[in-house]
């Protein structure tokens, strides 16, 4: 038997980690991690180990679909689906305008460069600025936040040199999305053993609070006001960088008056916290001489996430903890570009009213990109204007929007629904058109996504000079059609007689990046894969050609780069970091306003919180038998007291009830969630005219919100969690296997 080891980059999620996958005669037979990766050092998760089983699951689509008269879905050829689809869309444009035609990038959007850089190329041809992607209703106020308070040039500081870390509302354990960089499990170890400092906020004891020095599990949506407060206790107890303070920052007086009402006694009678808990953490990170803040989805999705992100930046720019002038920049950039290397701030920025304007709820074009929650409402809302054409890309909104009920409404409203997806996702059922791309180890993989995230901040993307590029290692299944996105986008065009200028991602600066473009012609033929990304890279710091032919970045390895040191701030450099920027102040003077209101724990005495699982994606692939066995049910972690006060018992099906709508989950006893709080898996479950099967499918906690209330008026997200709720048995009979 001839056993082969093949380098592979994990596309499971954004984090890319270096995978080696054995084939036995030909055939896949296991995945694991590469120990010698100088990335994630052999770090893998079951969601990658099993990307190799995907390809070849029944349920895996081999041919693209379009919608038959009586509803159902029928084999087709993706060029014929692309020509049917150019004409529809051209009629459309024709009758209604360009702005009718909307494209909606996902999260596998994002995965998969090529195909959003000719998705976005597609949009500029047929003039339609109506963009709307997964930002918006994940972690939109990091956007805000950065243009609101400014980037630091050179950067935070690297993981391996702090003495502190605060992490609020995140879990990048399990969800790798900052605050620990790659191998997190390593790094926290690492972090803890050398003596680093941990600080986290979240109403569960997450995989990282365990871990904590402090924990600080408070009730969930009060992440501004207690990051408001440790801001203002270390302003009180002088415990900021003065000198940092005054000579790189402006607004620090507007910042300390309009702090003066979160007073530890005021935000412990919202947070449940008490105030020596919060004294404490303000004085551990007023301690802290070179560390990082995180915030993640539970901090941006239960309200008021741009004032809890801009605070995130207002605190380390309080404590100067920026990288300064003679500091050591391990990552210049491979394949992106990175900010210049100089100890100074861009100043405060414009983050809205420079875009497109909605038609509802006075919304508009952000720094994080158009409004998704506000996307159903552009569908059914009649007149000039109305969006009557959606192209999702790598996405399944019916599982991830907010407000499903009307999600679902505005799907069915379309005149033309078009879906990329490997399976038949609950959008995809709705859908005119399906088109079945290749995935994963069919195309070729490059590490640019995750180096790009690094521009987010520390603990993201990669700290050093790290590539490694792979090429397809398994063929497409035997009589399938398939093809990959940018393939599909490319032949609209050539069917609509348009040219497609790519832009290139490697590049930050919006104007920059126009200028390193890439025509293909209408009618052109399309160059092979290499070529496509070396337009999609075009002007990266190393020419991708370059690295694609280096042998050593098959495996992926450390690039190498001469030393760069950080240099000192231009003499004429006006530009200062705003950590007094009057919009933010605006919004925490409302949530200022919230700490004497009673909260409403009669009529809906919960409150369900967002998570994600390390088993299993929440919105997709739940069909693999191996990861379904871990999590053979949509659970909903609940702390003992609130099971005994409800009589639940463990593997219960329960009834969540918002204002809005009804789920069923299984219950499963959680010591580790704060009472008064459920914490359930957002993008499961069916649509809503299929009965909730919680032993299968489960229910969908969009289901639970509003797109219209309570929403943030610069970004248009609603609650997503942090949803109140109330809580009943549904069932007298438990679930035979109750999840681990």
């Amino acid at each position: 038997m001839e056993t082969e080891r093949k380098h592979v980059i994990c596309r499971a999620c954004h984090a890319q980690c270096g995978l080696i996958v054995d084939f036995e005669d030909g055939v896949p037979v296991a995945t694991h991690g590469d120990k010698d990766n100088p990335a994630s050092a052999g770090y893998s998760c079951i969601k990658g180990r099993e990307l190799m089983n995907y390809h070849s699951f029944p349920t895996r689509l081999k041919h693209s679909l379009e919608r038959q008269p009586d509803g159902s879905h029928a084999p087709c050829s993706w060029n014929d689906a692309a020509a049917k689809v150019s004409d529809k869309i051209q009629a459309i444009i024709d009758e209604h305008g360009p702005e009718s035609v909307a494209i909606y990038i996902g999260t596998f959007g994002f995965n998969t460069l090529t195909a959003q850089a000719f998705a976005l190329a597609f949009m500029e041809a047929i003039n339609s600025p109506m963009i709307f992607t997964s930002v918006t209703i994940d972690q939109p106020g990091k956007g805000i936040a950065w243009f609101q308070h400014g980037f630091w040039q050179a950067g935070a500081y690297r993981h391996e040199e702090w003495d502190g870390l605060m992490l609020v509302g995140t879990n990048p354990v399990v969800s790798m999305q900052g605050g620990l960089g790659m191998n997190p499990n390593k790094n926290l170890h690492a972090a803890k053993k050398r003596g680093m400092k941990l600080i986290v906020i979240d109403p569960r004891v997450s995989d990282v609070a365990k871990k904590a020095d402090i924990h600080l599990q408070c009730r969930p949506g009060e992440d501004a006001a207690i990051l408001a407060c440790i801001a203002r206790q270390i302003i009180e107890e002088d415990l900021h960088d003065k000198a940092f303070v005054e000579e790189e920052t402006v607004g620090f007086e507007e910042l300390k008056s309009t702090l003066a009402p979160f007073t530890p006694e005021a935000v412990s009678k919202r947070s449940g916290l008490k105030p020596e808990e919060l004294i404490a953490a303000a004085r551990m990170y007023g301690s802290f001489k070179k560390a990082d803040i995180a915030c993640g989805t539970g901090a941006n999705m239960s309200g008021y996430g741009n004032a809890a992100e801009y605070l995130n930046k207002v605190l380390m720019s309080l404590m100067g903890h920026w990288k300064r002038e003679g500091d050591l920049r391990r990552n210049p950039g491979v394949l992106i570009e990175g900010f210049p290397p100089i100890a100074a701030g861009t100043g405060s920025e414009p983050a809205w009213g420079f875009g497109k304007k909605l038609r509802v709820r006075d919304l508009e074009e952000s720094a994080s990109g158009l409004p998704t929650a506000a996307l159903a409402d552009e569908i059914l809302t009649p007149g000039e204007g109305q969006i009557k054409a959606l192209i999702v890309l790598g996405g399944n909104p019916m599982l991830a929007w907010p407000d499903q009920i009307k999600t679902f409404e505005a799907m069915k409203a379309l005149d033309l629904l078009v879906c990329f997806d490997p399976r038949m996702s609950k959008t995809c059922e709705l859908a005119d058109y399906v088109i079945a791309p290749k995935i994963h180890y069919e195309t070729i993989g490059t590490t640019a996504l995750n180096e790009f995230l690094t521009s987010f901040g520390g603990g993201w993307g990669y700290e050093e000079p790290y590539v490694q590029i792979c090429d397809p290692i398994l063929d497409t299944p035997p009589g399938s059609d398939l093809c990959e996105e940018h393939e599909f986008f490319h032949a609209m065009a050539g069917s609509m007689g348009l040219d497609l200028n790519v832009k290139t991602k490697a590049i930050l600066d919006h104007d920059q990046a126009a200028n390193h473009k890439t025509l293909f012609p209408a009618g052109s033929p399309l160059p092979d894969p290499v070529t496509v990304w070396d337009a999609v890279l075009k002007g990266s710091p190393m020419p991708f050609r370059e690295v694609y032919n280096d042998p050593e970045a098959r495996k992926g390895r450390l690039m190498d780069c001469p030393e760069e040191r950080i240099q000192a701030k231009p003499a004429d450099w006006a530009e200062r970091l705003c950590i007094g920027a009057p919009a933010m102040l605006e919004e925490l003077d409302e949530v200022a306003a919230r700490l004497d209101v009673k909260q409403d724990f009669e009529t809906y005495p919960y409150r369900v919180i967002s998570r994600r699982l390390s088993d299993i994606h929440n919105s997709n692939w739940h069909e693999d038998p191996l990861q379904r066995k871990r999590v053979p049910h949509h659970p909903a972690f609940i702390n003992p007291k609130d099971m005994n006060d409800l009589g639940l018992a463990p593997g219960d099906v329960v009834e969540i009830e918002s204002a809005r709508a009804t789920i069923k989950c299984v219950t499963i006893e959680s010591p580790e969630v704060r009472a008064g709080c459920l914490s359930v898996p957002h993008a499961w479950g069916g649509n809503p005219d299929e009965d909730d099967d919680p032993l299968g499918a489960g229910g969908n906690t969009g289901r639970l919100s509003f797109n219209d209330r309570d929403f943030d008026r610069r970004t248009g997200i609603p609650l997503m969690s942090a949803i109140p709720v109330r809580l009943r048995r549904a069932s007298n009979q438990p679930v035979a296997e109750a999840a681990e």
